[in-house]
């Protein structure tokens, strides 16, 4: 898959989010603050990269790979901060998301918010 390197503020067209957001569970976030950076999950790990959303991708990323699970968190990052590690490339139905080829420094982040389930079960976002 190529990779394709933002620059500006658009790549092909799209419009660069303020913030992009992962998804992880409140433990595997404790211990990124213990080391200092994350390293992502067992998948990223898997796949070579860090996956992210932007925050309209995020419903649908948390509903297809997090249905139902409690316990976890949701880390804005500036994008700006992580340099030519990240990549924007298509995925899900074409479209374009964020993936962060390295560690991810928490100088980088924004916030992190609990990503609570509604009652009804989906996640509720705090954005």
């Amino acid at each position: 898959m190529a990779r394709l390197r933002r620059g500006g503020a658009t790549v092909m067209g799209y419009a660069m989010a303020k913030v992009i957001l992962k998804i992880c569970t409140a433990g595997e976030w404790a211990e990124a603050e213990s080391q200092g950076h994350y390293d992502g999950s067992a998948v990223d790990a898997e796949d070579g990269f860090i996956h992210f959303s932007t925050p309209e991708q995020a419903p649908e990323t948390a509903a297809r790979y997090f249905a139902g699970q409690a316990d976890l968190v949701l880390v804005a990052v500036d994008p700006e901060y992580l340099g030519p590690a990240l990549a924007w490339e298509p995925s899900r139905g074409g479209d374009l998301f964020p993936h962060l080829y390295g560690p991810l420094p928490l100088s980088a982040v924004v916030w992190v918010r609990p990503l609570p389930l509604g009652v009804d079960g989906t996640h509720r976002f705090p954005l």
